[in-house]
């Protein structure tokens, strides 16, 4: 790929970033084709054709589904009255906000705020990753943090979760779970984006980055053979309450999850384009070199135990590994 369509990737970003950016603050005089490519210095044509280009969607589509994203949250988390919902994603009247939220979600807002149920959501589309461009880092590390270890013990609670025997690492599960009809990245995090009630869920819209959606890694007999020697399965989900009894939708497992303690790994928050590859390293060394001989405990490599991995790089990046006594 050459260095244009980087920068053109890059500029698209943009438009998508300000997207979100813009109808989180209701602002939707600035949602418009004009605002965005002025904000580039390019043409409404122009802009349009590459965005299509790199997105695979048009433009004005991209835009009326992230719209009606945010505006299914507000319906299923608030009480406010649909009208007034329907106007602050800019649409002109509670008729046009019910037919373009039924055409999409195959339910009304009034019906699906009456009964909940998981539907593909438009996630957001992320066109530049340094990583999954293969550019890798662009400046040496700057963090100074040192890797946090603590212990924690973690309630019962419920793991929703689609499961990958055969993957290693994130950008290879979604490269195999793609091949798979129903279970490719846009529908699984657009269903798991619709739950209610996720516990890691803290208003954010983007997979693993405030959403709620964590990877996992299950301990399994017939799973892969990890770096650590663990048979295991990657598996892509959302914790819930231990009470939750709301739809499991079709291509999904549930797997109740006992209270229990954990052992943690985490760094706090870096520099993604510039420390990425550096903090995995460091935080994978730590683990490696753990001495657990004076804790009290050891790694839990019985089968069906959890191992959950956090990443946000304004937080955290963390292992939560589970252990047992002795």
């Amino acid at each position: 790929m050459n260095s244009r369509m980087y920068e053109w990737q890059k500029q698209i970003q943009i438009i998508v970033d300000e997207i979100d950016n813009c109808i989180k603050g209701y602002k939707d005089e600035a949602l418009t084709l004009r605002f965005l490519s002025h904000k580039l210095g390019y043409s409404e044509f122009y802009t349009t054709r590459k965005f299509k280009e790199i997105c695979g969607i048009q433009f004005r589509d991209y835009l009326r589904h992230r719209k009606l994203a945010f505006a299914l949250k507000e319906v299923r988390d608030s009480s406010r009255s649909l009208l007034d919902i329907a106007f602050d994603y800019g649409f002109s009247s509670h008729e046009a906000f019910t037919r373009a939220f039924k055409v999409v979600y195959s339910v009304t807002p009034s019906e699906f705020r009456k009964n909940p149920k998981p539907v593909v959501l438009r996630t957001k589309i992320t066109t530049f990753d340094r990583y999954f461009l293969g550019l890798g880092e662009i400046g040496m590390i700057k963090s100074t943090d040192d890797v946090k270890i603590y212990f924690v013990t973690i309630p019962a609670h419920k793991f929703l979760h689609i499961k990958n025997y055969e993957s290693n690492g994130y950008w290879d599960f979604w490269r195999k779970q793609n091949l798979i009809p129903g279970q490719d990245y846009e529908t699984i995090c657009g269903l798991l984006d619709s739950i209610k009630g996720k516990l890691d869920d803290d208003g954010g819209n983007e997979a693993n980055c405030g959403g709620g959606q964590i990877m996992a890694y299950m301990n399994d007999p017939g799973g892969r053979l990890c770096d650590w020697g663990i048979p295991r399965t990657e598996c892509w989900g959302i914790r819930l309450p231990f009470d939750y009894k709301g739809e499991v939708p079709p291509q999904m497992f549930m797997q109740d999850v006992p209270k229990s303690e954990y052992i943690v790994f985490e760094h706090g928050p870096f520099d993604y384009e510039q420390e990425n590859c550096s903090v995995e390293e460091k935080i994978e060394k730590t683990m490696a070199a753990f001495n657990f001989a004076k804790t009290g405990f050891s790694l839990d490599t019985s089968p069906g135990r959890i191992m959950y991995f956090y990443y946000d790089p304004e937080q955290y990046f963390k292992y939560i590994r589970p252990v047992c006594k002795g």
